[in-house]
């Protein structure tokens, strides 16, 4: 694991939140994207030496209208920057780590994205980040 890349907060409606993060704490909001494939809407936000995350749902099926419906708003994740995910999913495997994602999905921004069990994070889901670009948000 390099570093924390961001940290996901699941929201109601990004409209709603994003002016606390952009007028309260005077974060810079990078863009904002959907990605279909979760069902969710994106916004991410500059601060610091990591990014938020924001995750809107996009229809009751998405698995961050499940997070909210059971746990409400709040920290959903936290997301691990790797260099070679397949291999870094492989080495957590053969640790005993219990895997949501075996194989890399594509996420936001075009990342390839794993999750880990909050079983074998002790009640915590993380997500493993691998970028193709440095830069990339």
């Amino acid at each position: 694991m390099n570093k924390v890349d961001h940290i996901g907060v699941a929201v109601h409606s990004i409209e709603d939140v994003l002016p606390f993060y952009t007028e309260t704490l005077t974060f810079r909001c990078l863009h904002i994207e959907e990605v279909p494939s979760e069902n969710i809407r994106v916004a991410f936000i500059e601060a610091g030496n990591v990014k938020i995350e924001l995750l809107e749902p996009l229809n009751p099926s998405s698995t961050i209208a499940k997070f909210l419906d059971k746990r409400g708003q709040g920290v959903h994740h936290v997301a691990f920057n790797v260099d070679d995910i397949q291999t870094r999913i492989n080495e957590l495997k053969e640790n005993g780590v219990q895997m949501i994602n075996n194989q890399p999905k594509i996420g936001a921004g075009g990342a390839e994205v794993a999750f880990l069990h909050p079983k074998s994070g002790h009640g915590v889901l993380y997500e493993l980040c691998e970028k193709k670009e440095k830069d990339n948000d």
